[in-house]
């Protein structure tokens, strides 16, 4: 069955991958045959007529009804799925289609016993109260018998329109006017996202984890019921806050034993976190260092997904155990004594990405179930606005899905979804040791030396930088690369010591720029901004 999906017009590239995971999760792909773990295919997408790719209308084919309710209910970019009634670039042409759309299949939603509410909604333009009654009657031909009812309707009906509103809003070109109109299958749930925002969140750090993104990630690693997911950055628990809530058991573990166990107090630590939203507590938070897993040699395939946001030196960098001078050899390991167990903090040393990386990939290997996920976030320099991704991989590993998200004008991120398809054997973890090496001489320098946050943020390159989004080259549309070039122009060259001033009247321009929610502006700004 084709339906109509309306996604919501933020994180562009994690739209169909996120839809892609929750088809999986609710029993859209049938097993292969010879028992593989990865999925047979993929859903069937669509444009419709003279579409952007990054429009926010797009069919896709779901064997049922169910199916798409639930991945509406769940997804966390998906505004609504709908069975399309009609659509057409005028109102003659749409009442044309509705009226050739069958009847056997709008007669059960007109009935007289049932309630129904038409919506008007219109994507990059706010129009009046009175417009929209207007179109709402304009609709006259469609035989509603039922009574209307705003606030509890037995089914709702959405009128949904897109046009050419102008250049430079932000917004994909439009080549003409579209309406549709449609039955409501399933809807996003709108509570979610302020129930566990961050700043409402009782222990949080400079690395918390923005709660839609951490409930996509959960998303991606098939987060449910009777799963088991493992986080072994765990830091202030986000992540595992939001698989907790799709019902997984959870584990974490970090370097930090600050962190895990203390806290700011006893009402303020990641356990609190857990309790303010009443969901189970994780099985076990660990002091476990990420290049010193503490698993027995022989234990293998435990978690169903290991979800994670390594760190990558922006705004804090790796730490693994042994401190500078134990690995130099200039001090010989060392026991602690059993009375100095409980206060003592081991010495740490500086932790590379690529080191990082490496031993995660080995870790999940182990540790993971055949066709268990790995999701994990990479950082990727930025040339000429351009991104040039090389990732990691693994012998053990296939890559389903990468999402960028660009945090600035010179780096962005890379979401990496992976499902392990081989089982882990010493010749692999031998072959995945090559793959490393290789890996690391091929790649950028910052990635050994772990130098991101100097990448990211000299000024050596700035007026070249600037020069790429001068106003009269810059292009009238820039897809999810709009913010970038606002950001660095105005805040880029600032000192970490900026003017309030000045970044409280840029949250006010930035507001105006991006009228349609395309990027919430202040969020971005309040998350990271303020913490570096």
């Amino acid at each position: 069955m084709w339906f109509l999906c309306v996604f919501f017009h933020r994180l562009l590239d994690y739209r169909r991958p996120e839809v892609e995971s929750l088809a999986e999760l609710f029993g859209v792909f049938e097993p292969m045959e010879d028992g593989s773990p990865v999925r047979p295919g993929s859903l069937e997408w669509k444009l419709p007529q003279n579409h952007h790719v990054d429009s926010p209308f797009h069919f896709v084919n779901l064997p049922s009804e169910d199916v798409a309710r639930n991945i509406a209910r769940r997804s966390m970019l998906v505004k609504g799925i709908y069975e399309l009634w009609g659509e057409g670039t005028t109102d003659d042409d749409l009442e044309k289609a509705i009226r050739g759309f069958p009847d056997e299949r709008k007669l059960p939603y007109l009935k007289t016993e049932s309630s129904f509410r038409i919506i008007v909604d219109n994507f990059g333009k706010v129009i009046s109260f009175q417009e929209q009654n207007e179109r709402i009657r304009g609709l006259s031909y469609i035989p509603f018998k039922g009574r209307v009812d705003l606030r509890n309707p037995d089914h709702k009906f959405w009128l949904m329109e897109i046009d050419d509103y102008g250049e430079n809003n932000g917004l994909p070109p439009v080549v003409e006017r579209r309406i549709f109109f449609g039955r409501e299958v399933g809807a996003a749930d709108r509570k979610l996202l302020p129930t566990y925002q961050l700043k409402s969140r009782k222990y949080i750090g400079p690395t918390a984890m923005d709660a839609e993104i951490a409930f996509l990630m959960a998303n991606q690693g098939l987060a449910r019921p009777g799963k088991l997911i493992y986080d072994p950055f765990v830091g202030t628990g986000s992540i595992l806050v939001a698989a907790a809530h799709f019902g997984a058991m959870t584990m974490g573990a970090d370097i930090d034993i600050r962190v895990v166990r203390d806290g700011r107090g006893p009402d303020c630590n990641v356990w609190s976190n857990f309790e303010q939203y009443g969901l189970p507590k994780p099985l076990s938070l660990m002091r476990s260092d990420n290049n010193l897993p503490p698993w027995r040699s022989g234990l293998r395939e435990v978690f169903d997904a290991i979800i994670c946001d390594p760190p990558y030196g922006v705004r804090a960098g790796g730490r693994k155990s042994g401190g500078r001078k134990l690995l130099k050899g200039a001090v010989d390991p060392y026991t602690v004594p059993e009375e100095k167990r409980f206060n003592h903090i081991p010495s740490t040393a500086a932790y590379s990405l690529a080191e990082c990386v490496n031993d995660l990939l080995e870790l999940a290997a182990r540790m993971l179930v055949m066709g268990g996920r790995l999701v994990f976030f990479f950082p990727v320099l930025r040339e000429d606005v351009v991104t040039v991704a090389q990732f990691p991989d693994h012998p053990c590993f296939t890559l389903i899905a990468s999402c960028e998200q660009i945090l600035s004008l010179r780096y962005s991120r890379y979401l990496l979804t992976m499902v392990k398809t081989g089982h882990y054997t010493e010749e692999i973890s031998e072959l995945a040791r090559k793959k490393h090496l290789d890996f690391r001489e091929n790649h950028l320098k910052w990635m050994e030396e772990g130098n991101l946050h100097s990448a990211v943020f000299s000024s050596s390159d700035s007026q070249t930088t600037k020069s790429l989004f001068d106003r009269d080259s810059k292009p009238k549309y820039r897809g999810k690369y709009t913010f970038c070039g606002i950001i660095y122009n105005k805040i880029g060259g600032l000192s970490p010591k900026y003017d309030r001033s000045v970044i409280s009247t840029f949250k006010y321009s930035l507001e105006k720029i991006f009228k349609y929610k395309y990027i919430y502006a202040s969020d971005y700004l309040d998350r990271n901004i303020n913490s570096y």
